[in-house]
């Protein structure tokens, strides 16, 4: 069978899908070589997002505060309250609801990975100089 025509208007090499999704699957090499923590980079950000809150969150918010859809959220808090990382407990208004916290194991880990996490960033951005570095952040946080 012959290859297909090749449209002129359309490379993938220039699609933003393909261009993201490479770079994406370059940071989490870079992550995964470092292995901060033993976490994951979904549990790394939920332990983060739900640290910096002032109180206690519900599972439905920190889904939010991580952009990740409602059966995500659930596993990944399942495994960091399995390493005792994260608590959860009733609310004390809806009897229906949890609230999640970090513990302070959870919190611990989030000191001793911090410095890692931002060294990933950095060798993910490497190939960028600071400006360029910031133009991304920015573009990306504007299709997002």
């Amino acid at each position: 069978m012959p290859p297909l025509e090749e449209d002129q208007d359309y490379k993938l090499d220039e699609q933003v899908g393909f261009a993201l999704r490479k770079a994406y699957q370059r940071h989490m090499t870079i992550f995964s070589e470092h292995n901060p923590g033993g976490l994951t980079s979904m549990q790394f950000s939920t332990l983060y997002r739900l640290a910096m809150e002032p109180g206690p969150v519900s599972q439905n918010a920190l889904g939010r505060l991580v952009a990740m859809d409602a059966a995500t959220t659930k596993g990944v808090v399942t495994r960091l309250q399995a390493r005792g990382l994260i608590k959860s407990e009733k609310d004390q208004v809806d009897k229906r609801r949890y609230n999640l916290s970090t513990t302070e194991e959870g919190r611990a880990l989030l000191q001793q990975t911090l410095p890692v996490m931002k060294q990933i960033t950095a060798d993910t951005l490497a190939p960028l100089n600071a400006a360029e570095s910031a133009m991304l952040l920015n573009l990306l946080s504007r299709i997002s």
